[in-house]
């Protein structure tokens, strides 16, 4: 098996360990409602801290990346002046 093929079994039989582990520390009829409060709290603090740990992530990388140079529409080769003609213009005004 392939280093690849091995990496997303292991993740999957983790995922569904995680999911397992969770079930029961919610559903446990051995322990009280606070437990499964405690639970549910930590649960939620760690979304809502992951989702606006993203965002800020989001605000410093726009906040400190430099704008990207003006994009100037291209001109062909025959629309542009040469040198030549330029100095021509500029010599006869």
């Amino acid at each position: 098996m392939d280093k690849d093929r091995l990496i997303g079994v292991l993740l999957v039989v983790v995922g569904i360990v995680g999911i397992i582990i969770y079930g029961l520390l919610l559903w446990n009829p051995w322990t009280g409602t606070l437990y499964t409060m405690t639970v549910l709290a930590i649960t939620a603090f760690v979304a809502v801290a992951a989702l606006l740990g993203i965002v800020a992530w989001i605000g410093w990388t726009m906040a400190t990346t430099p704008p990207p140079p003006p994009i100037e529409a291209e001109v062909s080769s025959e629309e542009k002046p040469t040198e030549e003609a330029k100095e021509k213009e500029t010599k006869s005004s």
